[in-house]
């Protein structure tokens, strides 16, 4: 059979390298299962690793995409913990692709009750707000956390995970007008424009509470800020860097609140994590996706064929939701 797989051959940028390859595909045989992708998500870690610039690279050439899940279409002999029809997450580094063969050991099985756009989206972004809430710091419920770009994927799942636990939270937003309405429904408490002054006029709106905690992706003037908000022995973690400017430490805070700054890799903590740990955190991912607890907003789907199309819009930055990859492969 032949399939058709997003791939680069050389890093650079998407619209430049990616491109739409056929390859061929075979039966499963013994040991091995078919899956054909059913719907995956773009992060700015997959511009990343196609730019270069990612923490850990392909070799290439290699599909692009990192998080996604697929259906089960056929299983080769002696496989018993996968049937024909199930949802299984894609192997990482086999995401963007119409179908593949592997080991059936290499899938992971994925909820099939879950709604597959948020499903596709359950082991990147859910899981890193789950952890910076769960690691850093002993948070009690009426506590408060602060984060920027809080209307990101990562953003509205920390909005819903703070909410569940009791937490309050402060959210930083470039258009408040557009965001505040919407992140509010979600469970934030508190929206305001990550401009010169929010560091200013949060006490007001908290009745003079600080954040133990911040969750910071943008870095440069935003953090700096975020860090003057802190109260004494709070600590920033620091998943991202969109801006690519430095994050510079204002030394006040360092001597006076002793606020420390950290970092977190979701990517890190999963090849440090025991299978059973890896398996219990997402066990609890999927039933708050279930409950509502995370639901991230969608910016548009494309089809496998106009990959390239769906990365023009995921690197645009609308910060409007995710973009979505689906699949239809069928035997």
């Amino acid at each position: 059979m032949e399939i058709k797989a997003l791939r680069y051959h050389e890093t650079g940028k998407p619209a430049d390298v990616l491109q739409l390859d056929t390859l061929e595909l075979g039966q499963p045989g013994p040991g091995e299962a078919l899956v054909a992708l059913r719907a995956a998500v773009l992060h700015p870690s997959d511009l990343g690793m196609i730019g270069g610039s990612y923490g850990r690279l392909r070799d290439l050439p290699a599909v692009a995409g990192r998080e996604g899940v697929g259906e089960v279409l056929a299983v080769g002999e002696g496989v018993k913990r996968l049937s024909i029809g199930d949802r299984v997450r894609m192997p990482e580094e086999s995401v963007l692709v119409d179908a593949l063969c592997a080991n059936a050991d290499d899938f992971e099985k994925a909820p099939a009750d879950l709604p597959v756009e948020q499903a596709c989206m359950a082991f990147i972004n859910p899981p890193t707000a789950y952890r910076i809430l769960k690691d850093f710091v002993d948070l009690k419920p009426g506590d408060w956390i602060i984060q920027n770009a809080a209307n990101s994927a990562v953003g509205q799942c920390a909005i819903g995970l703070a909410k569940e636990l009791g937490l309050h939270s402060i959210n930083l937003v470039r258009d408040v007008a557009k965001w505040e309405g919407p992140l509010k429904a979600m469970g934030a408490d508190v929206v305001l424009a990550d401009g010169e002054d929010f560091f200013k006029q949060f006490g007001a709106l908290t009745g003079g509470a600080k954040p133990k905690l911040g969750l910071n992706s943008i870095g440069g003037d935003s953090v700096i800020k975020m860090i003057r908000c802190m109260a004494e022995s709070g600590v920033v973690v620091t998943f991202g860097g969109m801006v690519g400017d430095k994050v510079r430490f204002p030394t006040r805070n360092l001597i006076f609140d002793d606020v420390s700054l950290r970092g977190f890799w979701m990517d890190r903590w999963g090849r440090n994590a025991t299978a059973e740990q890896r398996g219990e955190m997402q066990h609890e991912i999927h039933e708050l996706i279930r409950k509502g607890v995370f639901n991230m907003t969608i910016a548009g789907k494309y089809a496998l064929a106009d990959g390239k199309q769906a990365f023009e819009a995921a690197q645009a930055g609308s910060r409007d939701g995710k973009v979505i990859v689906t699949g239809d492969f069928t035997l």
